[in-house]
């Protein structure tokens, strides 16, 4: 199975753009369907954006259409985040998470493989 890291998480102001990454271990990355999610206090895990095995098939929620950015590279099997123009909202935990079904998800629990998570906090 697949182990995951995130980092690249961290305090940053309105506006400004962080990236994430999610170093896998174990088997190929190129075998898993890849999604990003997050956590804020006090609510509950929601989707941010996913993507297929070898790059196809993005998704993305509503409010960071536009200012994030999924990607992966399967060689160096690592999935990114690219987040720009970041809000106060966006401040949460963000996980990611890896699963070997076909097509990616928009729901947490149709992914086996998780992170411990990375905080980001965008101050106002």
């Amino acid at each position: 199975q697949v182990q995951l890291v995130e980092s690249g998480g961290g305090l940053v102001q309105a506006g400004g753009s962080l990236r994430l990454s999610c170093a896998a271990s174990g088997y190929s990355l190129s075998s898993y369907v890849m999604g990003w999610f997050r956590q804020a206090p006090g609510k509950e895990r929601e989707f941010v954006s996913a993507m297929g095995r070898i790059g196809g098939y993005t998704y993305y929620t509503d409010s960071v259409k536009g200012r994030f950015t999924i990607s992966r590279d399967n060689a160096k099997r690592t999935l990114y985040l690219q987040m720009n123009s970041l809000k106060p909202e966006d401040t949460a935990v963000y996980y990611c998470a890896a699963d070997y079904r076909a097509t990616p998800s928009r729901r947490d629990d149709e992914y086996d493989f998780w992170g411990q998570g990375t905080q980001v906090t965008v101050s106002s």
